[in-house]
């Protein structure tokens, strides 16, 4: 009996030893393949990479300025064609320009119109030189009214000879012809290269300039169809600035 009950007690006091030793070998077993796995080379994964804090700036002033042109701008204004208006409007989107076309009496005539400017008359005072700053002096207090132009190029065709080119801008209310000159068609370009296009279009005779004026007149080229195309290209130009943004804005976030 002694020794059964030395052996039992032997036996009973290794046993926490036994279960000790149980469990770290289970424990060992199971942190063994996290082990491995933490010592493997992780695959680079696009997913896994933080965006820079820069460009979640970016992103957040973009959208920002999004919200504030659809909120001010007329973007999505549809412009009312006056009636008689002579002229075929071309307008792509993505571009700063638009294409007039129509005939007049065998003629084709094709009118580039580029983005407007609008001029305050607010210029810095260290831009300005003593002269305008002494004109600026003579004239009286008050706000000056803004003047928008507007760039043509006219080109009148006729079948496949020669063809007048008239560059022009559009003040409100007055158009100025700024250059004229005669292309050749396109198989001639030699001697379009060494053609003589004529004097500074100012240099002409006054009638000569009435003339032309009137000469563009009667093919469409009025105050009433610039008025019309500076409220147009104003409104293109929120269209295109907001286009733009949220082309901005897809490209930031790729």
């Amino acid at each position: 009996m002694a020794l059964f009950a030395a052996a039992r007690r032997a036996a009973t006091s290794s046993l926490p030893l036994l279960r000790a030793s149980t469990a770290s070998r289970a424990a060992a077993s199971l942190l063994r393949p996290l082990a491995a796995a933490a010592a493997r080379p992780m695959p680079f994964s696009s997913a896994t990479a933080v965006r820079p804090s820069s460009d979640d700036e970016l992103l957040r002033v973009i959208k920002s300025e999004i919200k504030f042109a659809e909120d001010c701008d007329d973007h999505d204004r549809v412009e009312e064609i006056p009636e008689n208006f002579p002229f075929k409007i071309t307008d792509k989107k993505g571009l700063n320009e638009i294409t007039l076309t129509r005939t007049y009496q065998g003629e084709k005539i094709e009118v580039l119109v580029s983005m407007p400017s609008l001029i305050t008359g607010d210029e810095a005072e260290h831009d300005q030189d003593e002269d305008d700053k002494e004109k600026d002096d003579d004239q009286e207090d008050g706000e000056k009214a803004p003047k928008s132009t507007i760039p043509l190029t006219v080109t009148v065709s006729k079948s496949d000879g020669p063809s007048l080119e008239f560059t022009c801008t559009a003040y409100p209310d007055e158009i100025m012809i700024d250059t004229l000159s005669v292309k050749q068609p396109a198989a001639n370009d030699d001697e379009e290269l060494i053609a003589y296009e004529g004097p500074d279009f100012n240099d002409l005779d006054e009638n000569l300039q009435r003339a032309f004026h009137k000469y563009l007149e009667l093919r469409g080229i009025t105050p009433l169809t610039t008025n019309f195309l500076h409220e147009y290209m104003i409104n293109k130009d929120s269209r295109e600035y907001l286009f733009w943004l949220n082309k901005l804005k897809d490209l930031v976030k790729q």
